[in-house]
């Protein structure tokens, strides 16, 4: 049994859906069993429970041999934030996890996680993983970078809908995108393949492209051209400070949308997709599928 936490998410449900067309017994955990209802029919075992209660995840994890924890709260509001949940929360997981005797235990970090990292989320997943190293479980920690689809989704179907789009900064800075489906793969691969046992993995897209490039991308493969909003660096560093005390989730978005225009987010993923035998989706690809889906919904 594979329990999966935050299912409901775009990586939780693409293991999910893997792994049960593989015909593995799969425990999805939600805070809203309903909403996974699709997962269900399809053969998963749906259970209720909450990173923020600890009881339910000690009776979520009894008869499970393997958890897949793909939760976060980067975006939540109140008390489901990233140090209740992905902090606090994965730590009692963790914990629910040992006394389980679970076999191995697959966290999903972020690529940049440090302990000095600039971002608050991304030092949380460090200190996440410093604690899942020393659990004395079995595990393997993914980190992947920037997922294309969201990001596919934010500038690009403004663009065939509207045919206008807003990006966060300059939009310049070059940025290492992966597909949710690629991460799934690497996901599917560290629940089975004994080489990534205790191992933490980066993994990332085939080519680093600027969210201006993911625009023009999206102008190409559609034949629509777009007006092209730029909110500048100075306002998004003002509006994260005078957020954080009323907004703290709109804060934090906006901080990783400054980070996202000025950090180094490039990353050569070739030795690690040719070690594990992954075929990594070039962002063209995804667009040309979102392109396609648009225009027969158009049609309909």
């Amino acid at each position: 049994m594979i329990l999966i936490v935050g299912a409901s998410g775009r990586l939780g449900s693409a293991v999910a859906q893997h792994l049960l067309e593989e015909g593995k017994p799969v425990r999805v955990m939600t805070r809203t069993p309903s909403n996974l209802i699709y997962l269900k029919q399809q053969g998963a075992e749906v259970v209720s429970g909450d990173l923020r209660n600890p009881a339910s995840l000690i009776s979520a994890c009894q008869g499970v041999e393997q958890v897949l924890a793909a939760a976060h709260a980067l975006v939540g509001k109140g008390d489901n934030n990233p140090h209740t949940v992905d902090e606090e929360g994965n730590r009692h997981l963790i914990d629910a996890a040992r006394a389980a005797s679970v076999k191995h235990f697959v966290f999903i970090s972020v690529q940049g996680a440090s302990a000095d990292a600039p971002l608050e989320f991304f030092r949380i997943k460090y200190r996440t993983e410093v604690y899942l190293h020393t659990s004395g479980l079995s595990f393997t920690i993914i980190r992947p970078s920037a997922f294309m689809d969201l990001w596919a989704q934010l500038i690009g179907q403004h663009i065939l809908e509207q045919g206008k789009t807003t990006i966060f900064g300059r939009g310049n800075n070059p940025v290492n995108f992966v597909a949710v489906e690629d991460v799934a793969r690497f996901v599917c691969i560290a629940l089975e393949d004994s080489r990534a046992r205790n191992q933490v993995i980066e993994v990332g897209g085939p080519e680093n492209m600027t969210l201006n490039q993911v625009a023009e991308t999206f102008e190409r493969t559609s034949g629509r051209q777009a007006k092209k909003r730029h909110v500048p660096l100075p306002m998004m560093r003002a509006m994260s400070i005078l957020m954080q005390p009323v907004n703290p989730a709109l804060s934090r978005q906006i901080r990783a949308g400054i980070y996202m225009d000025t950090a180094n987010l490039c990353y050569d993923m070739t030795e690690t997709s040719r070690t594990f035998g992954v075929q990594l989706t070039p962002l063209e690809e995804l667009v040309r599928s979102t392109v396609k889906q648009q225009v027969s919904s158009e049609k309909s």
